[in-house]
């Protein structure tokens, strides 16, 4: 969330911004500094019922006789008046939460907003392979890797049971995932699967996101849809020391989503689950350098998907398609050979201080204090990634799947 007092200084950079977004609800500005200005009156009129009501407790004796009703009637109003101030805040928190955060200086450079652009691309030569590849649906029914059809009995569709060589490469994937970004500083945590909304409030997944978030009403706590949201949240109310950061942190846990209104050929499969197991890492980083470890970050991943040796690209994400906590989005996309289609494997973004300044993460740098930048991605998506495998790795003549060698150790 922006911070307010950067809303009343920068209205028309604000405005600059979310048009660049097409972002619809550009009178939320307007409604904010409204708000804002019934809430400053409100607070001057309640400033002064309290030294009105100071005066009087000081002075009890003198005035008790002549104006004790007053005072009463006062502190009545005065309670009027706090009612009114926490209505207006509330009023602001639910709209400020709504705007997205400001968006880095490169989307003003690239005059195409809607498009996507590549900026990078690995293992190209492999389109040259001339072969008739099997997508991972057909292969799994052939190597028995997963199953859908007895998980749509259990849950319904968009869930997926593993079993046999399709764990065996999971686990693989999985353990592989965790051993690279560890030996690259990212401390693992096992987190909670089921969180409070404050905890989807504070990272800004809600409530734009509401609708893909699994709900437990009896309980008001919800699935996560990403280990991004208790990741971050460990460090709410934290105050660094600024030599102490980066904070670099990783965990594998499966999320939940709802994916609503996804159908059709291009979600069969592992391509499009209600449940899933993704690796996430994010860094929490001082106020000047988070484009720097973003770079780091998109390396990281570079590197973890080259060792795999699939066709990959990097893109960076038009800034209208971007969530509304990311400043700067990009997307890892793996080629499907069998499906003939991109798959999107991770997406890194860089938050800036919109989910620190929610949650009050900050650090400490020569007696002053400053909100603190974060920054997140997947590392990888375990189901995508393993669809992606098993159709470019298939082995027609030896009737055998070829599993790259970096994984080898980790397969057992």
């Amino acid at each position: 969330m922006l911070k307010l007092s950067f809303i009343l200084k920068n209205k028309n950079k604000i405005i600059e911004n979310l048009q660049k977004r097409d972002f619809k609800y550009k009178l939320l500005i307007n409604d904010i500094l409204l708000l804002n200005n019934k809430i400053k009156k409100i607070k001057k009129k309640i400033d002064n019922i309290s030294k009105i009501i100071n005066k009087f407790s000081k002075n009890y004796i003198f005035f008790k006789k002549k104006i004790y009703k007053d005072i009463i009637n006062i502190k009545k109003k005065k309670k009027k008046l706090n009612k009114k101030y926490k209505y207006y805040k509330k009023k602001i928190f639910k709209k400020n939460i709504i705007i997205p955060n400001i968006i880095d200086k490169i989307y003003f450079k690239n005059k195409k907003n809607n498009n996507k652009t590549i900026i990078y691309e690995y293992g190209k030569e492999k389109l040259k392979i001339k072969y008739n590849f099997i997508d991972h649906i057909e292969l799994s029914k052939k190597f028995e890797i997963f199953n859908t059809k007895i998980s749509s009995n259990i849950s319904g569709t968009g869930f997926v049971i593993y079993s046999g060589l399709g764990l065996k490469l999971y686990k693989a994937l999985l353990n592989y995932f965790l051993y690279f970004n560890n030996k690259n500083g990212y401390k693992e945590y096992i987190l909670p699967y089921l969180i409070k909304k404050q905890s989807i409030y504070g990272t800004g997944q809600y409530p734009k996101n509401k609708n893909q978030i699994y709900n437990i009403n009896k309980d008001k706590l919800y699935l996560i849809p990403t280990a991004e949201i208790p990741l971050i949240n460990i460090y709410q109310n934290k105050l660094f020391n600024y030599n102490d950061l980066p904070i670099k942190a990783q965990s594998y846990t499966e999320c939940f989503r709802r994916e609503a209104g996804s159908y059709g050929k291009n979600v069969k499969g592992l391509n499009r689950l209600h449940q899933f197991g993704k690796v996430e890492i994010i860094e929490i980083c001082d106020n000047i350098s988070s484009n720097l470890r973003l770079k780091k970050m998109l390396n990281h991943i570079k590197k973890l998907l080259k060792s795999l040796d699939v066709y990959f690209r990097i893109i960076l994400l038009p800034c209208n398609d971007i969530s509304n906590t990311s400043s700067i989005t990009y997307d890892f996309e793996i080629y499907c050979f069998g499906l003939k289609r991109w798959i999107e494997v991770s997406s890194l973004s860089n938050c800036t201080d919109y989910q620190s300044n929610n949650l009050n993460i900050r650090f400490i740098k020569k007696n002053k204090k400053y909100f603190c930048h974060t920054l997140n991605g997947s590392s990888l998506s375990i189901p995508r990634v393993l669809a992606s495998i098993i159709e470019l790795y298939q082995c027609k003549k030896k009737n055998r799947i070829v599993i790259p060698n970096i994984l080898l150790p980790f397969y057992n």
